[in-house]
């Protein structure tokens, strides 16, 4: 059936002729092989001028036009900078990225219009839930149409996950510094509770879904800490300096619960 790597004459013949008594398993393997063997489709050309010069001459005539309608000069492709962001994260995540941007931006234009002594500043209330518009895009099949062609290629997992979280960051983490600064802020303040939610929003995706985690804690976060602050003006006991090293136990703790459950993000029928 074959002739040292390659398939023989006779084995080509009879695939081109679809002979009844070939097995399927035997196609499948004879499919699999011209894929990738240049030497086997061209002997299989071969076989068609002999067998089928009506076929061939048809496959003539298809290259003949194919040919006069290729453009003169080759599409042009994308940089490669471009091919290695989308690397790092899809298109879609760039309006739910950038909502959380617009949204500490508008919280730092409140910030410098209100009073001098107005307790707590609204970027510090709102840094926390921020980058959840970001990670709730970063790994949703809601948010991002080809979620399931993603999710069944090798590099599909944790480690896809943590990349495209790690560009909401890059991104955000910035915005907040400068809005920190301009507000006086410590920058402890705002990035652990900020590193919490997001590391959190992942431990608890591994049981309801990414963006359905990122939902429920944001939802929490303004209803139980934003919403009873504004009133009181006074700043919540969870964004104050003695509450920091209960962050640093929660960002350990997500982290754990992250690492741990890793395979729910690949496993199949999992809530994305």
């Amino acid at each position: 059936m074959t002739a040292g790597k390659h398939v023989d004459r006779g084995l080509l013949t009879a695939y081109l002729a679809s002979a009844p008594a070939l097995p399927a398993e035997t196609e499948w393997a004879v499919e699999a092989h011209l894929e990738n063997c240049r030497d086997c489709r061209l002997l299989l050309a071969d076989v068609v001028r002999v067998r089928e010069p009506a076929l061939d001459l048809v496959l003539s005539r298809v290259w003949i036009g194919v040919e006069a309608a290729e453009p003169a000069r080759p599409a042009p492709t994308r940089p490669a900078w471009a091919r290695w962001a989308r690397t790092w994260a899809p298109p879609t995540m760039g309006p739910w990225v950038l909502t959380g941007v617009l949204v500490a931006l508008v919280a730092l234009a409140v910030d410098l219009a209100a009073p001098p002594d107005r307790l707590p500043p609204l970027v510090l209330l709102l840094a926390p839930i921020v980058p959840l518009f970001g990670v709730a895009a970063a790994w949703s099949r809601r948010f991002d149409p080809l979620h399931e062609l993603t999710a069944a290629t090798p590099g599909a997992g944790l480690r896809m996950v943590l990349r495209r979280t790690a560009v909401v960051l890059v991104v955000v983490i910035p915005v907040l510094a400068v809005a920190g600064a301009f507000t006086d802020l410590s920058p402890a303040l705002w990035l652990l509770p900020c590193l919490a939610f997001t590391v959190g929003t992942l431990a608890l995706g591994t049981v309801v879904g990414v963006g359905r985690a990122a939902l429920v804690l944001g939802l929490m976060w303004t209803v139980f800490v934003i919403a009873p602050a504004l009133p009181d003006d006074a700043s919540p006991p969870l964004l104050r300096q003695a509450a920091l090293p209960w962050w640093v136990l929660v960002v350990v703790g997500a982290v754990v619960v992250v690492v741990a459950r890793a395979k729910s993000f690949t496993a199949p029928g999992s809530r994305y």
